[in-house]
């Protein structure tokens, strides 16, 4: 199979984690990520979460004749799996997504503390 049409885990866009700047964009070097930017990442980290459970969850449920089943309809319960994942989290998911912002909060919090220097 070509690297052109392999298929991305649920919730990873490696193209977007290219344009964005990756990793260095959460460092010193980029631009502070802003309140929304922080609840933004925290709900897509929950809605991958979510992916990754709904995805074992499906894992053992055999195709349906109904969708013609094949691996067509595998390949399009990814995608299915994904979208659930993000709908859930939209909706308020399991609150993983508030936790995973508070910490990210208090992490840049203590980061530019650290950077100030003792008072």
């Amino acid at each position: 199979m070509s690297d052109s049409m392999k298929i991305s885990t649920p919730g990873f866009d490696p193209q977007a984690l290219a344009q964005s700047g990756g990793v260095n964009r959460a460092t010193s070097q980029g631009p502070k990520p802003t309140a929304k930017d922080v609840g933004k990442a925290a709900q897509e980290f929950e809605a991958v979460f979510l992916s990754q459970m709904l995805s074992q969850m499906w894992q053992g449920v055999e195709s349906d004749e109904t969708f013609g089943g094949g691996e067509a309809e595998n390949t399009w319960r990814g995608m299915m799996v994904e979208e659930y994942g993000k709908q859930i989290s939209k909706a308020g998911g399991l609150g993983l997504a508030d936790q995973v912002k508070a910490e990210m909060i208090r992490m840049q919090e203590q980061e530019q503390g650290t950077k100030k220097g003792p008072k």
